[in-house]
């Protein structure tokens, strides 16, 4: 019994410091990858000097826009103005910047909605028809638009817009925006309406709904990502379009934003103060439609564009 009572403690004594030093080796291990772990230098470098690469012209347009036009010549580009104002800003409120907006505006949205709601259509019918050797022949003509530029056409819409006699026209404007924004967005909008279940467009027909039904009920919500996605996307590019505006309008009072800018392009001399004043006017919606669906684009994007 002595024997007995006198080894017990013996083994709970060497199985203590055992046990302890068992525990102790995860934090060694631990405190070991810690500290293997180097940090990315050159990657924070690389990002901050991105940053300021973006920033800075950012910044200028910003400050030279309160900066009266006889000073501008006359001080450092980068230093912040000493006596703000606000002319330029009046300047190009007086100079029909409304009418100008206002233009833009119709162009973008007369040509969003319907470039949308087609392209929605479309790669419906291309992922519900695929078996269809018509729906893959548009498919295929839809994937050839991308690779036709702009630049490339110009001609040919000149003369078929002249021939419809839709020159000077916010019409003739809208018109070759919504084919030019058609393509990219079925591309986007069939990747995502794919990744739909089959057996959720099944149960819809079981339940006995239509195609129509299904489309604006099961598909619209399931891939409303891409539909802001690709509507935030041809809305920036419609509102910053400048050869479309260039070539089919004449009149003034028919000019876009991106056009607007020649309004302060005098015979000699640019008033660069007041250029960058309409820019951060021009840029504001942007900026908002940004904000608004940054989530909604950004999931689109990274879920669109990344298969």
């Amino acid at each position: 019994m002595g024997a007995t009572q006198t080894t017990g403690p013996k083994r709970a004594t060497a199985a203590g410091p055992e046990t302890h030093r068992h525990r102790r080796r995860p934090q060694a291990g631990g405190r070991t990858r810690a500290l293997g772990e180097r940090p990315n230098w050159l990657g924070g470098v690389t990002g901050w000097l991105w940053l300021a690469i973006v920033i800075v012209p950012i910044y200028w347009i910003v400050i030279t826009s309160f900066k009266a036009q006889s000073s501008y010549y006359a001080t450092n580009p980068l230093a912040p103005p000493t006596e703000p104002t606000l002319d330029n800003y009046r300047l190009v409120v007086e100079s029909d910047f409304p009418l100008y907006f206002l233009n833009s505006l119709i162009v973008t949205v007369g040509a969003v909605v319907p470039a949308v709601a087609i392209s929605f259509m479309a790669a419906y019918a291309i992922v519900r028809g695929s078996s269809f050797r018509f729906l893959r022949g548009v498919n295929a003509l839809f994937l050839m638009g991308l690779a036709i530029p702009l630049q490339a056409t110009i001609i040919p819409i000149y003369l078929i817009i002249i021939r419809l006699q839709l020159y000077d026209s916010l019409t003739g404007l809208i018109l070759p925006s919504i084919a030019f924004s058609i393509p990219l967005s079925v591309l986007v909008l069939t990747n995502f309406i794919r990744d739909v279940p089959k057996e959720l467009f099944e149960s819809m027909r079981l339940d006995g709904a239509g195609e129509l039904a299904t489309l604006w009920r099961l598909a619209l919500p399931l891939t409303m990502p891409a539909v802001v996605t690709v509507t935030i996307y041809n809305a920036l590019t419609i509102w910053n379009g400048f050869l479309l505006p260039l070539i089919l309008t004449q009149s003034p009072d028919k000019r876009t934003l991106p056009l607007a800018l020649w309004t302060f392009q005098g015979q000699y001399s640019v008033n660069v103060p007041a250029v960058l004043a309409s820019v951060v006017l021009t840029t504001l919606p942007i900026l908002v439609l940004y904000v608004v669906g940054r989530r909604q684009l950004l999931s689109g994007l990274t879920a669109g564009f990344g298969k």
